[in-house]
């Protein structure tokens, strides 16, 4: 089985660690493929970012040009899984929905803990929309930008673990997730420190992806998910007309 793991930022660093992390979570006989855009932001920290980085990864998947089994999108709660489900047929999971949908199996609530105060917002919304907010009992920023959490991940550890124990002592949350696919591979430590579980949501998402593609099961054409109508779009895919320019 070949799992497609997306960062959606351009982030070479953060891409690695998403892959590392991947790579660790991944059953035996599992391949991971890890890539990021080949334009947009190098982190997603407000809504003309992720929406701008929703193109890129459609463009990064629709020219891959290699087979896989299912992909993973590695933003915390980014625009585009809708536009991915629509031109792929293979699973696409959001490692925002899977850190909840596990979550939700091993506590009663759960908080999520993110980067900037500006994301929280954002995350409640996709929570909603995914019908996984009933029981999340908080969203708290850490206060670092995802650049921030990047470059200095030991502060980042810090201010992750503040929050998480706020977590739990004033919103009675019994699971923490990670909000942010920067934050990958720091769940087990921050378990150490906080004493409740805390899901990473990459690794999450690695392990459904290989449940739903397991069972044979792919996304749903019927309707919603259906490809796009056959119609002209100019310049798309975008990344073939940059590099065209650049020849």
């Amino acid at each position: 089985m070949k799992i497609l793991v997306v960062n959606p930022n351009t982030s070479a660093s953060m891409t690695n660690a998403i892959a590392e992390t991947a790579r660790r979570a991944a059953s035996p006989g599992t391949e991971i493929l890890a890539v990021q855009p080949d334009y947009g932001p190098e982190a997603i920290d407000c809504a003309m970012e992720s929406y701008l980085s929703a193109v890129a990864v459609m463009d990064r998947i629709l020219t891959l040009g290699e087979p896989y089994d299912a992909v993973v999108l590695a933003g915390f709660g980014e625009h585009g899984r809708e536009g991915v489900q629509e031109i792929v047929d293979v699973p696409v999971l959001d490692i925002a929905e899977c850190s909840a949908c596990v979550a939700q199996l091993i506590g009663r609530n759960y908080s999520v803990v993110t980067t900037l105060q500006r994301s929280v917002g954002a995350i409640e919304d996709r929570l909603r929309l995914a019908g996984l907010a009933d029981r999340c009992a908080s969203v708290r920023s850490c206060g670092l930008s995802t650049l921030d959490v990047d470059r200095d991940p030991a502060a980042a550890m810090e201010a992750i673990v503040a929050e998480a124990e706020r977590a739990v002592r004033a919103d009675h949350a019994e699971v923490i997730c990670l909000g942010c696919g920067g934050m990958a591979g720091l769940d087990e430590a921050i378990t150490a420190r906080v004493g409740v579980p805390v899901v990473d949501g990459v690794s999450a998402g690695v392990r459904l992806a290989e449940a739903v593609a397991g069972l044979g099961l792919g996304t749903s054409k019927v309707c919603t998910y259906a490809p796009p109508d056959p119609k002209a779009i100019t310049a798309w895919p975008l990344s073939r007309h940059i590099a065209a320019a650049d020849r």
